[in-house]
């Protein structure tokens, strides 16, 4: 696994010419802790003390902060949460569909996703314009439009994005008509935050971006017919088309987080029409590691992504 990985990071991170300087590092993780408590949260907690170690500038967790077997009480939410604030690196984090979409299901305890979404925004991001983890960084938001939980950071010349887009379909479900309302409100609120993301990082002269969602948008759906696109019947359909677009205008690189699948991969997504856009999706799972991403500095003056697994010493 290890050779493969090494050849996917030559492939598709363009790392070329002798590096200046490592500018920034930071490190992702999502889909986890998956399981019993007891059985799960020392790995977990392995894993946070080994990232710690590393003294990344930034740590992104892209969601799932549980299984979709596990209940969607207060304790789990609160339990997570507190994890969270364990990094000594600020940390962004962006929902997963296990912490509210998908809670209406028996086996996650019925609850109602709605409900759910409420509790997390409330308490998870009752401070919107800082980061989790004990060291503290001030974010912009998009909390006066109702979703407290889209951020962005500008750190060390790249522009770091999170939206909320989960698996499942992004919550596009015609289980109950609330749930579609919800998603076209939370579609178009994405759409628009990722749109301003490229502008604030354009304005800013920015040299990178990087955007930090949970859900992977490169499902079935995305490659059927291998036409590298979505279905309409899509959740990530507009959203998805709406982020090729700015990325492929913005031209420098673009690195896209996410979890969802469990498949730890890197790839780019957009051959023909985004070409500067990589994607990098994070452990998960049974596979509780984590990825560092440094963003360095090259010869010629522009940033590439260096991207290299963070094992967990407990496994």
């Amino acid at each position: 696994m290890v050779f493969r990985y090494a050849l996917a990071l030559l492939a598709f991170c363009g790392v070329a010419g002798q590096a200046i300087a490592a500018d920034m590092r930071f490190v992702a993780l999502g889909d986890m802790p998956y399981g019993k408590p007891t059985k799960v949260y020392p790995l977990y907690e392995a894993l946070i003390a080994q990232i710690n170690a590393q003294n990344p500038d930034l740590v992104i967790h892209v969601g799932d902060t549980k299984s979709g077997g596990a209940p969607c009480t207060n304790t789990y939410l609160d339990e997570q949460l507190a994890y969270l604030d364990s990094f000594q690196a600020p940390t962004l984090y962006t929902p997963g569909d296990n912490e509210w979409t998908d809670c209406h299901r028996k086996k996650a305890g019925a609850f109602d996703p709605l409900d759910r979404l409420k509790r997390i925004r409330s308490t998870y991001f009752d401070k919107p314009d800082v980061t989790f983890g004990k060291t503290k960084s001030t974010l912009a938001h998009q909390g006066e439009r109702g979703f407290p939980e889209n951020t962005r950071l500008m750190l060390n010349d790249v522009m770091f994005v999170t939206a909320h887009v989960v698996g499942s379909n992004n919550g596009f479900e015609p289980r109950s008509l609330s749930a579609v309302n919800e998603f076209f409100k939370r579609d178009e609120a994405n759409i628009a935050w990722i749109k301003e993301g490229f502008d604030a990082a354009e304005a800013s002269d920015a040299d990178a971006l990087v955007l930090a969602i949970h859900a992977d948008m490169f499902e079935f759906d995305f490659n059927d017919g291998k036409k590298r696109k979505w279905l309409r019947h899509s959740g990530f359909r507009k959203f998805g088309k709406a982020f090729r677009k700015r990325a492929g205008e913005f031209g420098k690189p673009v690195l896209i987080v996410f979890g969802d699948s469990h498949r730890h991969r890197v790839f780019r997504p957009f051959p023909k029409k985004a070409p500067n856009v990589t994607a990098l999706e994070v452990f998960g799972a049974k596979d509780m590691h984590a990825v560092e991403v440094i963003a360095r500095r090259v010869n010629d003056g522009t940033i590439r992504f260096q991207i290299n697994p963070l094992l967990n010493p407990a496994l």
